[in-house]
């Protein structure tokens, strides 16, 4: 029996590509390559995007179909290759070139404040005039969404250098990216750790971050997966280490200090931030109430010989701020507003003399045994 490049084809229209349902011929994944000689048949499929979840089981189908309606003599396993219409994402040393500086905002709990801090943070800076990104890497909670009034935003998608790029949203002078925008907001993201980890690296990867000075990442709480794909993605500059007084949250902040400062991660402590510091009723400006414990981060900055980048009181205006979408770093004139602006240039001196004094963060290589 002859074989010639339409009995190929002819067989391969009886494969349908699961995320369509169409069959590849019609859907033009059948490149114009079919190569034959003897028994021995060859050719191309073209996938969309990289690393396309069917690709394996289309592979396997078409394999299939060659031997079942063309000739179960062709010798087509193995001689199957794929490429893709999208250019490859930058190797991971490559990974955003125009930010000059990436700071890891965490703690060790949750509770301690650790988003507002992060969101003031980027507004402070924004406002001094630098260009600034916030990733929202907490994927089960996301919360900057509220926090920066872009509830309900929906970023766009754009093809460069034959990619398709996620246009951050830019709110307050802050681009910023967050599983919340792709997700309703009141759905609960049941997603297991690698399903979070790749939605997460495809914001950092396709994000089209452009030049930046700073880009805040909000870590979720705690020490998880999450940590370590972004250490094993991203070379951080430093990580600034967010606790209130009290001894329980400051216990755990010890374990976020140790999990970046470890020998493996190896991500220089910026400093530390108190949040919660004490509180101050709006109508007694002056008066401070330490109902956390005073003190506590700032003891522990001293103990570990860490710089204590900054104490945050605790009012109701940040509250407010926080669930209104208005940070109160925009009020500057404020004591939140003050104590953010103070923190933000306290940052600022810190990431200069940790890359004055020390080289460049390596990303974390992960051994396989």
């Amino acid at each position: 029996m002859a074989i010639y490049p339409n009995l190929i084809l002819d067989a391969l229209k009886n494969v349908r590509y699961p995320g369509t349902g169409k069959d590849i011929v019609s859907a033009g994944m059948v490149e114009d390559d079919i190569k034959i000689e003897g028994m021995k048949v060859s050719f191309t499929l073209i996938t969309e995007k990289q690393n396309d979840p069917f690709i394996k089981s289309v592979i396997k189908m078409a394999e299939q179909a060659i031997l079942t309606h063309a000739d179960k003599n062709i010798e087509i396993k193995g001689n199957i290759s794929v490429k893709s219409k999208q250019a490859p994402r930058p190797a991971l040393a490559k990974l955003l070139p125009d930010v000059k500086n990436i700071i890891a905002v965490a703690s060790g709990k949750g509770g301690v404040g650790k988003s507002t801090v992060c969101t003031n943070l980027a507004i402070a800076l924004a406002q001094k005039g630098y260009k600034v990104g916030l990733l929202d890497a907490d994927i089960f909670g996301p919360s900057i969404p509220k926090m920066l009034s872009a509830e309900g935003s929906s970023p766009m998608l754009v093809k460069k250098d034959g990619r398709d790029m996620i246009i951050p949203i830019n709110n307050y002078g802050v681009k910023m990216l967050s599983i919340g925008f792709f997700v309703r907001k009141d759905d609960a993201v049941v997603w297991r750790g690698a399903m979070a980890s790749n939605a997460l690296k495809q914001m950092i990867t396709d994000g089209d971050w452009g030049e930046l000075d700073y880009f805040l990442i909000d870590f979720p709480p705690g020490t998880s997966d999450i940590h370590l794909t972004l250490v094993q993605t991203l070379s951080i500059t430093g990580a600034v280490i967010v606790s209130t007084p009290q001894a329980v949250a400051l216990a755990d902040a010890i374990k976020g200090i140790n999990m970046f400062a470890g020998d493996k991660v190896n991500v220089p402590i910026l400093g530390l931030v108190e949040n919660m510091a004490w509180f101050t009723p709006a109508e007694l400006p002056e008066n401070k109430y330490y109902i956390f414990g005073k003190d506590g981060c700032k003891k522990l900055a001293e103990e570990k010989g860490y710089e204590l980048l900054g104490q945050i009181p605790l009012v109701q205006s940040i509250r407010e701020g926080g669930d209104d979408g208005k940070p109160v770093a925009l009020n500057t004139d404020s004591i939140t507003g003050m104590a953010f602006n103070e923190l933000a240039d306290k940052v600022v001196e810190a990431v200069d003399k940790r890359n004055r004094d020390l080289p460049p963060t390596n990303i974390v290589q992960v051994t396989m045994r």
